[in-house]
């Protein structure tokens, strides 16, 4: 149930669900206000760099159960909900303009130090890519992936912390590698991912 923003469509069930479970979106997948460390700017819905300092258990409001996955695209955040009013907040790089999407879908595989076949949309967009790239600190897959559903996407590791907070990615979204790490280790696959 994925959908391309530049489309305007957005699976009517999905959209439905996800309010029902939240009273607003600021309640439900936000941290609360008055937090005394901050991690990205924002000006209007687009987040602004500034630098990240690393993930942290942070208050969540919201009716979803724990272990899944939530990714605010426009604040560059992915929430793990962890029960009792509370997620890990992670930093995260996105797809850059016309590479977003949103929708729901379910983690369906997990890989650790996976290989790389870029898809042929990306070599058709740059033709000089390898076909094939093992796994290892130079894939830009990074140390862990977590594929989406039967899409191209998956959440992944990145040695560019340079990356995160900004928009750069094909519509991956990209996580330093120690925090993939840690993230991998508490997704069970099957686990729900919404994307908005």
């Amino acid at each position: 149930m994925i959908s391309n923003t530049s489309t305007g469509i957005l699976n009517r069930r999905w959209r439905t669900g996800l309010m029902s479970a939240c009273i607003g979106v600021g309640a439900c997948l936000a941290p609360l206000a008055g937090q005394a460390e901050t991690v990205f700017n924002f000006s209007s819905d687009y987040a602004t760099r500034s630098v990240y300092t690393g993930k942290k258990t942070v208050p969540f409001a919201g009716q979803f159960k724990p272990g899944t996955i939530i990714i605010r695209t426009a604040y560059r955040k992915l929430y793990y909900v962890l029960g009792d009013g509370q997620a890990i907040e992670y930093g995260i790089g996105v797809g850059r303009d016309g590479f977003t999407w949103s929708g729901n879908v379910r983690v369906s595989r997990k890989a650790e130090w996976p290989e790389w076949r870029p898809p042929e949309e990306m070599i058709a967009r740059q033709p000089d890519l390898p076909r094939l790239m093992p796994g290892g600190p130079e894939n830009p897959l990074g140390a862990r992936a977590l594929y989406l559903g039967d899409t191209l996407y998956r959440i992944h590791g990145s040695a560019e912390r340079s990356t995160i907070g900004t928009a750069v990615s094909s519509g991956c979204i990209r996580m330093v590698n120690e925090e993939v790490i840690d993230l991998y280790a508490r997704v069970q696959v099957g686990a729900e991912v919404y994307v908005f």
